[in-house]
């Protein structure tokens, strides 16, 4: 894997990507977010600066990019609008488990940037599955369900970015299969907008479906 990834570690534009919460004094997950860059960083064989976060006084995003020459750039914007619950389908496109990609957060997100694009009028987000109809990942969120045993996440060998907030949670690793989505309760979140309660909604992509329905 390290070697593909190095490989294209070259790629002219690349950069890794971290997106932060900024509560108005510090960034709480902060520590978490420098582990994943370094060992990001370490996988591509990039330099990795000793950054740290400095944001306004008033909560925010913060998003910093790495380059392959270790130089880092840090952009402000406004935290993006809470909602309580959050509609999810599935996204037409499948993730491999085996692309070595997944694992990195980049610029190298085209399929996850297509789904976003193309999400369908009322709903929040799409989850991905693998050749396998196990779920991955939503397209910038992590998929957490409960099928009754407790909070459980997908495992990394299923096709998905280790999260920040999976991190922090430290919750039990369980495949998830497509067929299982509709009994399962459900969350999705991220290090930016922490753990939201999800409820998934069938019946947008039929024809993806009739597979597994």
């Amino acid at each position: 894997m390290e070697s593909a990834l190095r490989e294209g570690g070259r790629e002219p534009g690349l950069k890794l990507i971290e997106t932060v919460l900024w509560d108005g004094r510090a960034a709480p997950r902060w520590a978490l977010h420098l582990d994943r860059l370094q060992r990001s960083a370490e996988m591509l064989g990039w330099p990795c600066p000793d950054v740290a976060p400095d944001g306004p006084h008033h909560p925010a995003r913060l998003r910093l990019t790495l380059d392959g020459e270790g130089r880092a750039e840090w952009t402000v914007a406004p935290l993006p609008a809470a909602k309580a619950e959050w509609r999810v389908g599935l996204a037409k496109e499948r993730l491999r488990s085996d692309d070595p990609w997944l694992r990195i957060k980049s610029t190298r997100r085209a399929a996850y940037d297509r789904a976003r694009g193309a999400l369908p009028e009322g709903l929040d987000e799409v989850i991905f599955l693998n050749e396998r109809d196990e779920v991955c990942d939503g397209s910038i969120t992590t998929v957490f369900f409960d099928r009754g045993q407790g909070m459980r996440t997908p495992p990394l060998a299923s096709g998905l970015l280790p999260g920040v907030l999976r991190a922090e949670l430290g919750c039990p690793k369980e495949v998830l299969r497509a067929e299982d989505l509709s009994g399962a309760k459900l969350w999705v979140g991220n290090a930016l907008r922490g753990l939201i309660p999800a409820v998934f909604i069938r019946g947008y992509l039929r024809q993806y479906e009739r597979a597994w329905a």
